[in-house]
Parts: structure tokens; C-alpha cells; sequence
């Protein structure tokens, strides 16, 4: 017997069993999972039913992902799978499926940090004979000086940033691997880092 995901096969509330009256249709089938276990990436493409394709990743190790408070997203490595809402087992073999929270390589938004604020903040003034002149571009640049949004709540993203130093961001997929054969999420921030580091403390 294939798998199947008809719900003929289900039984009444009452718990009898529900008389089958046709044969499997093809809009029923079922296929196994994909399974998408953290390593070199390998993708396989699907013929469904329509003509459509859908790409099943069997390994995956890299994916885009978005950093919300900054409204910026970039190309990293998943270094591994840390929590996982459904079964433990899916932390131990390393799988990555829609939801899990994984730890990724921070250096593209090391990058972007440090092109952003802290090159901005370093641009020296050109020398200036004129001391006065000198002091009203001086006051026109701390007026100008880029400001991260959250300058002044830094230590509610202080987890955040500490993970950033640490090498090991933590971050949610959004995206179904063994659908669309890609590793895609956000960064996590704020509150909801806190509880994801506690749920992965406990587990």
C-alpha cells in the first residue's frame, strides 16, 4: 500500500471505520519526507501533479536571511540546528524543517554593521586651517552621526549582540525546505530570542 493522504482511511468519531467505496486517486497520493539534513547542499527536483515541480532539499547547509530591526537581509551559513519545537530527535540528526531554530554565521551582518555605523562614525574631517570653521563642521557631523534605532534600548538586544561577538546567531526558518528546496528566515531579537534560548537551555 502507497501512502495515502485520504481521509476515507480515517475513522467516525464514534470509531467505526469508514466503508471505502472507490479507488486511490492520483490527488491523493502521498510521498515520504524530505528529511532536509544540515550538510552540502543537494536538491532534487519533484514532478507533481499539474506538471508542477517542487525542489525536495536532502541536504542544505546555507539560506537568506533577514534582519527585521534593520530591514536588511543577507546570504549565511547554518552552522547547526539548535531547537526544535516538534521532537528532540530532529536537534540530534541535524534535520532543518520550517519553524526550527538554527545558529548561523553572523559575518555578512558583522559586515553590514561595521560598513553602517562604525565607518560612518570614523570618517575624519579634512584639515581645516580655520579653527572656527573646523568647529562648526565638527558640531554639523555629531548632529549628522548615524544612530542605530535602538541606541538607547541596547540592553534588551543585549543577548542579541552578544551573540553577534560569539560568532553564533540564532535564527528561524520560515521556508520549507522539502518544498521549495531553500533555508530561509530571520534573525531572532528581543523577546523572542530570550524564549528561544531558555526553550534551548531546558531541552
Amino acid at each position: 500500500m502507497g501512502i495515502s493522504r485520504s481521509s476515507k482511511l480515517k475513522h467516525r468519531k464514534t470509531g467505526g471505520a469508514m466503508p471505502i467505496h472507490q479507488k486511490k486517486r492520483k490527488y491523493l497520493l502521498g510521498r515520504p519526507s524530505s528529511n532536509t539534513k544540515l550538510g552540502e547542499k543537494k536538491v532534487v527536483a519533484v514532478r507533481c501533479r499539474g506538471g508542477n515541480v517542487k525542489r525536495r532539499a536532502l541536504r542544505i547547509n546555507e539560506g537568506n536571511f533577514n534582519w527585521i530591526s534593520e530591514k536588511v537581509t543577507r546570504k549565511s551559513k547554518i552552522l547547526e540546528v539548535i531547537y526544535n519545537a516538534t521532537h528532540n530527535e530532529l536537534v540530534r540528526t541535524q534535520r532543518i524543517v520550517k519553524g526550527c531554530v538554527v545558529s548561523i554565521d553572523p559575518t555578512p551582518f558583522k559586515y553590514y554593521w561595521h560598513i553602517h555605523y562604525e565607518e560612518k562614525k570614523i570618517n575624519r574631517l579634512p584639515e581645516i586651517k580655520d579653527p572656527k570653521r573646523a568647529q562648526e563642521l565638527e558640531e554639523k557631523k555629531a548632529k549628522n552621526q548615524v544612530k542605530h534605532p535602538f541606541s538607547d534600548q541596547l540592553d534588551k538586544y543585549h543577548a542579541f549582540f552578544d551573540g553577534l561577538n560569539r560568532n553564533k546567531l540564532l535564527a528561524r526558518i520560515t521556508s520549507r525546505p522539502g518544498q521549495s528546496g531553500r533555508a530561509d528566515g530571520y534573525l531572532l531579537e528581543g523577546k523572542e530570542l530570550e524564549f528561544y534560548l531558555k526553550k534551548a537551555e531546558k531541552k
